[in-house]
């Protein structure tokens, strides 16, 4: 009886101590975002004199938030963004899904090549294909600063590990009978994959679409690289007028990066519930 009650107390500490250790870690995790929401509604002064105080000495002020937005043109670096990203994500989905189909229901050879193909292709950094990728589209095709350049070029580097993960889902938790049965009651190979194979797909496809549609959202370097025109500035690269040579809004910032994570955060808690269950889908039962 000791012993169990030894077990028992010994158990109820060490939930205890890992309880405590997730907690330090969340608090380590969310404080970057904590200081930016404290610190938005305080002036430049108070921001750089007591960062970690609540409210400053000047008090509470919601004027960063105008100026941030008139002096980074939001709502026309918003609706780039938000064009691209929105594109972008669609289009990985529809061709890495039915990419995925067709490697995992066809046993060619040409369909193996071109899964490992892409697999291989996962670890290469983008670092070492910027410098050609420019000189290739923008020397020679001469097709940079184009909203539709950066949707094709985001399209084609997500796709490797969005019908990898497709793959998996497919492979494990789609049925071949059922396919089997929507040819017998005459579903041609176009309709038994949308009417039959791809609505059981929602938690990988909701995956996908946060996975890429925060990566769309937040990359910096790709859009710097294919946008050059003031027009066409994503957010990531309009937050880039408020950084001076010699002095910086820190205040304007704040505001410019909280305006700028809200609409990737929503959507992330509209799409939460499928997260888990999308990116085990594939595992191995």
């Amino acid at each position: 009886m000791d012993m169990n009650a030894k077990a028992a107390r010994n158990k109820k500490i060490s939930h205890v101590v890992k309880i405590l250790i997730l907690v330090l870690l969340f608090i380590c995790f969310i404080f970057p975002f904590i200081l930016v929401v404290i610190n938005v509604f305080k002036e430049k002064a108070d921001i750089t004199i007591d960062p970690m105080a609540l409210i400053g000495s000047r008090g509470f002020t919601t004027k960063n938030f105008p100026e941030a937005m008139e002096k980074m043109n939001f709502w026309l670096s918003f609706g780039n963004s938000a064009m691209i990203t929105i594109c972008s994500t669609i289009l990985t989905i529809l061709f890495a899904s039915m990419t995925a189909f067709v490697i995992v229901r066809n046993n060619w050879k040409a369909c193996g090549l071109l899964f490992g193909a892409m697999i291989a292709s996962m670890v290469i950094p983008f670092q070492v294909l910027m410098i050609p990728l420019v000189s290739l589209y923008g020397g020679i095709f001469g097709i940079m600063n184009h909203r539709a350049t950066l949707i094709f070029m985001h399209t084609g580097f997500s796709l490797s590990m969005a019908t990898f993960m497709f793959h998996g889902a497919i492979h494990t938790n789609v049925p071949i009978a059922l396919e089997e049965a929507a040819t017998i009651d005459g579903c041609t190979r176009w309709q038994t994959y949308w009417k039959i194979v791809f609505p059981l797909l929602k938690p990988t496809i909701a995956t996908v679409a946060i996975i890429d549609a925060m990566a769309f959202w937040n990359d910096y370097l790709l859009p710097s690289l294919v946008l050059a025109k003031k027009e066409l500035y994503t957010i990531p690269i309009a937050t880039q007028v408020f950084y001076g040579t010699y002095s910086t809004d820190i205040g304007l910032v704040m505001a410019a990066l909280l305006l700028a994570m809200l609409p990737i955060l929503i959507l992330y808690l509209f799409l939460q519930r499928f997260i888990v269950e999308g990116v085990t889908s594939g595992a191995v039962k």
